[in-house]
């Protein structure tokens, strides 16, 4: 694309939303990090980081809080927030353990690796996506309540009070709130369930400062509180998720319930300039890529390069060119035998750095294939830290908006759509141009491939940063961005989170940019040595907390300080 096209395509892609064209780039107008003294709370809709914040005061911990926050955001964030899907959560301890839990969803048993394709073998169109047969076995309520038995100090009573009063009492609804339930009216309006909740009494879509209530969701959440999982995988909720799944076409059994179990998995660690980094282990590629990104970019000076100057920005690209390319064969590790070891290995980092010329830009033609990431970029994050010392750091979803787009009956609830996130046909290309791999084919049980990598950052055993972030594919860029800013590039936690985002992933070939993200100049400069460049509309939604100070570089002062991502309005950051 030439450099009058970028400039063009940024200022059309830069109407409506919420950032200032200044000069050559686009740059959100800064605002100082949030700040609280005893822990901080940061997730994208505010009433859920509140109510996180109200635990700490209350006594808790940050696990206690993340299992609210969890809950918080079912109601008041239900197009990504969930007890309909599952997620991931790394977690560190006071101690300096480290922790991965994966309560990511499950094909269900009647489930086929061929299930998406018609009798010539076309994978069928939005079957994968929308509708009963999309959705997998949901793993949040198991996920929630482990970590809240193994970390936690609060009761469940306590952490699921504030959703469940959100949820019968209903609240007020903003514009943001609009914003993503006018994503899915068609959904309600065909689904008999949703309908009656989601649309108001005239069946025409919520307004600004309407209060919405979700009384059947109050209920399902009680009972959770009182009975546990159990209510939920044993009881009378999986009793009518799969009473619906019937009666529309579903595959579920309570079978597909009963053997729902988490996992607690060891994180994927690596180190980066002297920070230790605990990230997200397969069934997720993303923590594999933010490893290896890392590693690569250990061996440049980016700090003395500056911020997205063409050598940086060549840099990072060819790290993430070199990293996607090496996304093969990762899968679920309880069906696949990852190359983890080998991926992460700052040796091959080193063998990597060799082969990137220092004057123009590799063919991604001539690497070999990439692992296929269909996720979709709808999924929400969590960050919390306390003065304890424990940090969480939490990326769950149910995939696209509102998941399946289909209500678990008077459960209050919506189903997922992550069966969309296997290969549906492994060796054929998805929607982004990307090879399915028959390590993350369809198998009853299996858990899908992810790049969500919620991260935790540490500091001579303690823990200074957890940060995360949604957007399918590009979840392990973004969160590369945020990382270099903070630890490379000297930003305070909030500037980190607002700096603008480039991605590259192996193919397409062409490096997507945020509007105006780079310079005309260092466009000009970088197309020169055979870069090409596409202009998206922002991505990503990063949550982070950095303990000690605003920057890295500050006078540790012993508070938390957050920064939310406002590309999409709504968010907040809550101190205690």
């Amino acid at each position: 694309m030439l450099v009058s096209s970028v400039v063009s395509a940024a200022a059309e892609s830069a109407k409506g939303n919420a950032l200032d064209f200044s000069g050559a780039r686009i740059r959100l107008a800064p605002i100082p990090s949030a700040r609280g003294a005893h822990g901080m709370v940061v997730s994208a809709q505010h009433l859920a980081s509140d109510v996180g914040a109200k635990i700490l005061k209350e006594g808790g911990n940050a696990v206690d809080a993340a299992v609210a926050v969890g809950y918080a955001l079912a109601v008041v964030y239900p197009a990504a927030g969930n007890i309909g899907g599952g997620g991931f959560m790394t977690l560190r301890t006071p101690k300096g353990e480290a922790f991965f839990l994966d309560f990511r969803e499950h094909a269900p048993l009647a489930a086929t690796e061929t299930m998406y394709q018609d009798a010539d073998g076309n994978v069928v169109h939005g079957l994968s996506t929308r509708g009963w047969k999309s959705a997998a076995v949901p793993g949040t309520v198991a996920g929630l309540d482990l970590a809240l038995k193994k970390w936690g100090t609060m009761t469940r009573a306590q952490v699921m009070a504030p959703a469940i009063s959100l949820a019968g009492e209903g609240y007020l609804l903003e514009e943001n709130d609009v914003h993503l339930l006018n994503t899915s009216t068609k959904a309600f309006v065909n689904d008999p369930y949703a309908s009656k909740i989601f649309l108001r009494a005239d069946s025409k879509p919520f307004q600004v400062g309407d209060r919405f209530r979700q009384p059947e969701l109050a209920k399902t959440l009680q009972l959770i509180s009182e009975s546990g999982p159990d209510a939920f995988y044993k009881g009378s909720i999986a009793d009518e998720v799969v009473r619906v799944s019937n009666e529309r076409g579903g595959i579920f059994k309570k079978e597909d319930f009963l053997a729902y179990k988490p996992r607690l998995l060891k994180p994927i660690t690596c180190e980066y300039r002297g920070y230790h980094i605990d990230t997200a282990p397969p069934p997720s590629g993303g923590g594999v890529a933010l490893c290896e990104m890392l590693n690569i970019l250990s061996g440049y000076d980016l700090g003395k390069e500056g911020f997205y100057s063409p050598l940086a920005v060549h840099q990072e690209v060819e790290a993430m060119r070199h990293t996607y390319s090496d996304r093969q064969d990762l899968g679920d590790p309880d069906f696949v035998k990852n190359p983890v070891d080998h991926l992460i290995d700052p040796q091959y980092a080193a063998e990597i750095r060799k082969d990137i010329p220092a004057e123009q830009a590799i063919p991604s033609s001539s690497l070999s294939p990439g692992q296929a990431e269909p996720e979709k970029h709808e999924t929400t994050q969590y960050s919390i830290m306390d003065q304890s010392g424990y940090a969480v750091s939490v990326t769950y979803t149910l995939n696209g908006w509102f998941g399946g787009q289909v209500m678990a009956g008077h459960a209050g609830f919506f189903m997922n759509d992550e069966m969309d996130d296997f290969s549906s046909k492994p060796g054929v290309a998805n929607m982004f141009g990307l090879v399915g791999s028959r390590a993350n084919a369809i198998a009853p049980g299996k858990t899908p491939l992810s790049s969500m990598s919620p991260t935790i950052i540490s500091k001579n055993g303690a823990a200074i940063m957890a940060v995360g972030s949604p957007g399918g594919s590009r979840i392990p860029t973004i969160t590369l961005t945020a990382i270099l800013g903070v630890i490379d590039y000297g930003k305070t936690i909030q500037d980190a989170v607002d700096l603008p985002r480039i991605h590259e992933q192996w193919q397409p070939e062409p490096v997507e940019i945020e509007p105006a993200a780079l310079s005309v100049s260092t466009i000009e400069e970088l197309e020169t040595k055979g870069y090409q460049f596409n202009v998206r509309q922002p991505w990503g939604s990063v949550e982070a907390v950095l303990e000690g100070g605003p920057k890295l570089s500050s006078k540790s002062d012993g508070q938390f300080y957050g920064g939310y991502d406002r590309r999409h309005a709504g968010g907040g950051a809550s101190g205690e």
